[in-house]
């Protein structure tokens, strides 16, 4: 199965509704919803967010967004045990992860990395790409 590179103009098209889910979720103004925010210390989101925020987009876009999907995303072709080891992200893994989350500047990714520390990378963006996924997914089953 080859993967459509996500464009730009994908993103555009869904980042208003991803920003105003995500302002609703958070309980913040929708300025403070940039492409690049850290979701995690830029706007103080928690785990439970998380969940909200995806339960939220999944209605909003009509679409289904398993749980743990970014990071299965994020590990591609590796195996989790090629992905992590002991909680920490391989170099393999890193590496994967800077590929999935090409938005993130790379100075923000810590090594070594813990496993749960994934969710601070997170960016609107980053959801804006599960939205995308999650929709040619839908479409190509349909």
């Amino acid at each position: 199965m080859t993967t459509t590179p996500i464009t730009k103009e994908d993103i555009a098209a869904v980042f208003p509704t991803v920003a105003e889910t995500m302002a609703d979720a958070l309980g913040c103004d929708l300025d403070d919803i940039k492409l690049d925010v850290s979701l995690i210390e830029g706007l103080d989101a928690e785990s439970i967010d998380f969940l909200d925020m995806v339960f939220r987009l999944e209605r909003a876009f009509k679409i289904k967004i398993p749980r743990g999907k970014i990071v299965e995303n994020a590990r591609g072709a590796l195996s989790e045990a090629e992905f992590e080891d002991k909680g920490l992200v391989t170099d393999a893994g890193l590496a994967q992860l800077r590929a999935y989350l090409s938005e993130i500047p790379s100075e923000r990714f810590k090594t070594p990395m813990k496993v749960k520390d994934i969710p601070r990378l997170f960016t609107p963006e980053t959801f804006c790409k599960l939205v995308i996924t999650a929709q040619r997914e839908a479409g190509a089953a349909a």
